[in-house]
């Protein structure tokens, strides 16, 4: 029997097989623990930081906290808008809560009416997961106590202390300074074309955004930088405790300075009363606003809070509109106020201003009857008499010597037509009508493109199309005054510090320093003449220092067959809107004012002239130059000497010199125009 025979060439490919197999595997293992090695390196020396912060991140929360809204100030440091505490109660929307069992349980807590209710829970239904929704703003301490004690049991409640708006003097600034409001869905689709605009600050239930006047034109500079309170949170978000280490702090927004003095400010709304008007303060050294008044008002608070349908509707249809800035909005015929402008436009014209015109209260022209208000007329005015007295048949007449496109070349040039940058929007620049403006104005009716030559004596007495507002009045008056300078209004003073440019760096103006003077003339007549038609109301009571001014009244209908302009019994929107510009002290203006008072009724020297008179009193007051000079003793009156004959010098005479006017009547003047004409 033969032995089994050995085949080592198939062991040694058992062998090698083998051995390629487990280099294979033992490859694939080294390359499987290198590449994990590898990633294990990645985790922790490189992305450690990362999953760190991602680690965190799921241990606390960042809350955005809104940044205190920038204060604005008067040019005094008084504070016009600041910031208060507001406690709030907020619900925050999660996954699968039931709302109505959330506001059930407030309802025990604070007062939710039905109303409230109702909002509410549209408002949380409607708001993304996470979202805080406002339940209740300005909440007493107590409310605020008893929210936080039952804490725990509300697990979707949140109550804090944040910021809101206040106006601490109410009504007096609204149409300047504006008002805050909550965001709208427009103001969130606009936004998302800016790329400046914080999104996430904008839906934060605490923000508000600027509506009007300030507010609005410098919100982004008031807004500030947002920040965030670094939290821990549980698995479901829920805040556990708070790590004050790691919070950002807000960036408050920046301040803004006006020109304004709340002083001059707060007496000009006070004086105007119940009526409806303006009032406008300007320095006629640079241009500088020190009021701007706009009346009746609104209180800005409450729209900060919200106003309710019933409420806003009362505003929007009060005859008398508050919600309207009569100071640069409403436009307005200047009557007679506009005067010295038309004299100035004769003088650049070359019109001799000591030629006389009659006045014998009324004149025809063009097939009707042109009335004076002095209804037995004024005689014989030059230019200067003309202005003292605010004689019509002088202005008529003149202004038809001219032309219309004289007369808006001047009113231009006083500032008539114009919109100023003051920072704010908002400005109407009224109609200052010449040929061609008629032109513009009448495309499509070609027969009255054409400037008649009817339409010229109403325009020499601030009447027609005329149009200005009480910022322009307020222009024309201190450019006048300043005698030099076409200044410009300014209302910001700084905004975060920076000063902003003056009023004062303009160019002159297009009229001869011997033309302003004798123009001011007039209108130092009108206040300071006896016969001027605003003496009694124009009188400061300071000393020496003396007001120079010119009346106004404007009618609103045609009093061309009326038998009487007395407006006492017609409704109130048919009364004559009553103006009176000014400016002191007249022998160094410091200081501009311009009135106007919305259907008054009354003549510019009995509705306007003692406004004008009291804010005046106020800003020279505050003036230290100005204080100065009125509280500087009177010299003494010589003693008087008897001469060799008997003569005694330096005595009063008994009976006044021949020539010499009048004095002033014990009794005032009830004020009551005159029929026909504009005073």
């Amino acid at each position: 029997m033969s032995e089994p025979s050995i085949f080592f060439f198939e062991v040694n490919e058992r062998q090698g097989v083998f051995h390629r197999r487990a280099f294979l595997l033992g490859g694939l293992a080294g390359a499987g623990l290198l590449t994990l090695t590898g990633r294990l390196a990645q985790l922790q020396l490189v992305e450690a930081q990362r999953y760190q912060k991602l680690s965190a991140g799921n241990q606390f929360n960042y809350r955005l906290v809104p940044p205190p809204r920038g204060l604005i100030l008067d040019r005094n440091g008084v504070a016009l808008a600041s910031n208060r505490p507001n406690f709030r109660l907020m619900v925050i929307k999660e996954k699968g809560m039931d709302v109505e069992a959330t506001l059930d349980d407030l309802a025990t807590l604070v007062p939710i009416d039905g109303t409230r209710r109702a909002r509410l829970l549209k408002d949380i239904n409607n708001a993304p997961r996470k979202a805080p929704v406002v339940v209740m703003e300005d909440m007493t301490w107590e409310e605020f106590s008893r929210i936080n004690i039952r804490a725990p049991e509300l697990p979707n409640i949140s109550a804090d202390m944040g910021e809101v708006r206040v106006y601490p003097f109410g009504g007096a600034f609204a149409h300047v300074i504006g008002y805050v409001a909550k965001v709208s869905d427009r103001d969130v689709e606009a936004a998302k074309k800016d790329p400046t605009q914080d999104q996430e600050l904008l839906h934060n239930p605490g923000f508000r955004i600027g509506r009007q006047g300030v507010e609005k034109a410098f919100d982004l500079d008031l807004r500030g930088r947002a920040g965030a309170i670094k939290a821990e949170v549980d698995a479901q978000g829920r805040v556990v405790s708070l790590d004050p280490a790691g919070d950002i702090p807000a960036v408050p927004g920046k301040e803004v300075r006006l020109t304004l003095d709340a002083d001059i400010q707060n007496r000009a709304l006070e004086v105007m009363g119940e009526e409806s008007g303006a009032i406008v303060v300007m320095d006629c050294r640079n241009g500088d606003l020190l009021a701007m008044v706009s009346a009746p008002s609104f209180d800005a608070n409450r729209f900060v809070k919200g106003l309710s349908g019933a409420e806003y509707r009362a505003l929007s249809e009060y005859e008398r509109k508050p919600l309207l800035d009569k100071a640069m909005t409403g436009t307005y015929p200047p009557g007679s106020t506009f005067k010295p402008t038309v004299g100035l436009a004769a003088l650049a014209a070359g019109i001799d201003p000591n030629v006389r015109i009659n006045c014998p209260g009324s004149w025809y022209y063009g097939g009707r009857t042109w009335r004076c208000w002095q209804k037995g007329g004024h005689g014989a005015q030059n230019m200067h008499d003309a202005i003292k007295n605010s004689c019509d048949i002088y202005f008529y007449q003149t202004a038809l010597k001219i032309g219309p496109d004289a007369i808006a070349t001047a009113a231009r040039g006083m500032g008539f037509g114009e919109i100023f940058d003051i920072g704010i929007p908002g400005q109407k620049k009224g109609i200052v009508p010449d040929r061609e403006w008629k032109k513009r104005a009448f495309k499509r009716n070609p027969a009255n493109q054409i400037w008649f030559p009817g339409e010229t004596p109403s325009y020499g007495i601030g009447q027609g199309a005329l149009s200005v507002n009480a910022l322009q009045l307020a222009v024309m008056t201190a450019r006048l005054a300043n005698g030099r300078k076409a200044l410009n209004p300014r209302l910001i003073k700084s905004v975060g510090g920076v000063e902003q440019p003056s009023g004062a760096d303009v160019p002159d103006m297009p009229f001869s320093k011997e033309h302003l003077d004798y123009v001011r003339g007039g209108m130092a007549a009108v206040a300071n003449d006896v016969r001027g038609t605003a003496y009694r109301q124009s009188q400061l009571g300071l000393g020496d220092v003396q007001m120079a001014g010119k009346t106004g009244t404007a009618q609103v209908r045609s009093y061309d067959k009326a038998k009487s302009r007395n407006s006492a019994s017609v409704q109130w929107k048919l009364k004559d809107h009553n103006l009176f510009v000014a400016f002191a002290p007249y022998d160094d203006p410091r200081y501009a004012v311009a009135v106007l008072v919305e259907h008054g009724g009354l003549g510019g020297a009995t509705a306007g002239a003692p406004r004008a008179r009291e804010v005046m009193r106020v800003a020279l007051l505050k003036d230290p130059e100005i204080r100065a000079r009125i509280e500087r003793p009177m010299p003494l009156p010589e003693a008087p000497v008897e001469t060799a004959d008997g003569v005694v010098e330096g005595a009063a005479p008994d009976e006044p010199e021949e020539g010499a006017p009048p004095p002033p009547e014990a009794t005032p003047t009830t004020g009551q125009p005159p029929q026909g004409g504009h005073i």
